[in-house]
């Protein structure tokens, strides 16, 4: 029979529910880039090539992204996470006002620093604030509101880009929620781990390489190696599909504007449970599973012809993207110990990790150019194949694990 499970608190609920409105905006804002590519494109004279070069340039944020995390074990998580809401909301806001591409690549570029310090600082909240045997599922479901954030996208972007402000209006609508946000934030407490004992450690440390001459530093390196090499597909996979099935396949903007949003509906109930399930099954077998289903995903919306059968490979292509993120999280938050928590994470996805994620649209749009988008994007599901490959073999189970447990060398 399973242990009883730790009902959450009142505040426990309420952080839950601020944490997975936060997270919702990474989903909206990458696939808003991914949704308004062709149109920005054409609005500004860019080829398969020079698309690549500007989600690889805007993508550099969320390298940069690694100054901020890494404060979160010095100035404690809710500072933070109140400076990354106030900066992404400013800079999505520039966005819609900007007057050539260069302007654009700019603010989403600083708009990229904050929202990724954002969904990192969540997530490392996410691990320390919640019972150890719901905490891949609270992990879970904050991955998920990104994918709700996709979804939401998908769904209204069709509709906005027929506004007069075409798609200027993404960012601006994005904004009212933002406000609200930024004002709920003003409930949140500092996390409980960090106050009892990371907080005194953090004033001690100055050293930028600190966790580079830890025990932990191996680890650390491992996990952005699984990082690039699944952000290697899973990023290129979304970003790229809808000039796809309108340049390749013959899909018109309608079809797609029916595509995508039926493929995230139909992949967000997989995607919720899929913190449930690597609760159940463990990190490692679920992960296999996850990974497993991505990487078929993939491969098949970029091979299929037609718009159903492009539909239905579209569903498990979101749900891979979006589900491997809780198998990583979950890892990354539970391997290290609270006074290394933020620094591992900023580490190894913000700045080892996102290699993949900012060199790799530049490579598969040089490739498109060359060939196709249909014969580039399909060869990135190697990445997330080693990537499983090496959890499978060098990551231990943490599976209904204490932290202390589950950090321990």
């Amino acid at each position: 029979m399973s242990a009883k499970k730790t009902p959450l608190t009142s505040y426990q609920i309420k952080l839950f529910v601020f944490l997975s409105v936060a997270t919702f905006f990474e989903g909206y804002d990458f696939f808003a880039l991914t949704q308004i590519l062709l149109e920005l494109s054409q609005d500004m004279s860019l080829d398969q090539g020079e698309q690549g070069t500007l989600v690889s340039f805007i993508n550099l944020g969320t390298m940069v992204a690694f100054l901020l995390v890494r404060l979160a074990d010095k100035w404690g998580r809710k500072k933070v996470l109140t400076i990354t809401i106030a900066g992404y909301t400013l800079f999505t806001f520039a966005t819609a006002f900007s007057p050539n591409v260069y302007l654009f690549a700019a603010f989403q570029f600083l708009a990229r620093i904050f929202l990724i310090a954002e969904w990192a600082t969540c997530n490392v909240y996410a691990a320390e604030e919640f019972p150890d045997e719901r905490r891949g599922m609270v992990i879970g479901v904050i991955s998920a509101f990104a994918s709700l954030g996709s979804i939401v996208c998908a769904g209204v972007v069709p509709l906005l880009l027929q506004t007069e402000w075409g798609w200027r209006s993404v960012y601006f609508v994005a904004i009212l929620p933002l406000v609200i946000l930024a004002f709920a934030r003003r409930g949140l407490k500092e996390s409980k781990r960090f106050e009892e004992g990371a907080k005194d450690a953090a004033k001690e440390r100055h050293n930028f390489f600190r966790i580079l001459s830890t025990p932990y530093r191996n680890r650390m390196l491992m996990m952005g190696l699984i990082w690039g090499l699944t952000y290697v597909c899973t990023h290129n996979a979304i970003t790229f599909w809808r000039n796809f099935a309108l340049q390749e396949r013959g899909l018109t903007p309608a079809d797609v504007g029916i595509a995508i949003p039926v493929a995230a509906v139909a992949a967000m109930p997989l995607v919720f449970l899929a913190g449930k399930l690597i609760d159940v099954l463990g990190r490692k077998k679920g992960g296999v599973l996850i990974y497993g289903v991505a990487m078929a995903g993939v491969v098949l919306c970029y091979t299929l012809e037609g718009l159903w059968p492009l539909t239905a490979a579209l569903i498990f292509g979101i749900f891979g993207a979006s589900a491997v993120l809780p198998v990583l999280n979950a890892f990354n938050t539970e391997l290290f110990p609270t006074e290394l928590r933020g620094d591992a994470f900023a580490w190894s996805n913000n700045l080892i990790g996102r290699i993949g994620y900012v060199a790799s649209p530049a490579l598969v749009g040089v490739a498109a150019k060359a060939t196709s988008w249909g014969a580039a994007v399909p060869w990135t599901a190697v990445g997330p194949l080693l990537a499983i490959i090496l959890i499978c073999v060098f990551l231990p189970e943490t599976k209904g694990k204490s932290l202390e447990q589950t950090s321990a060398l």
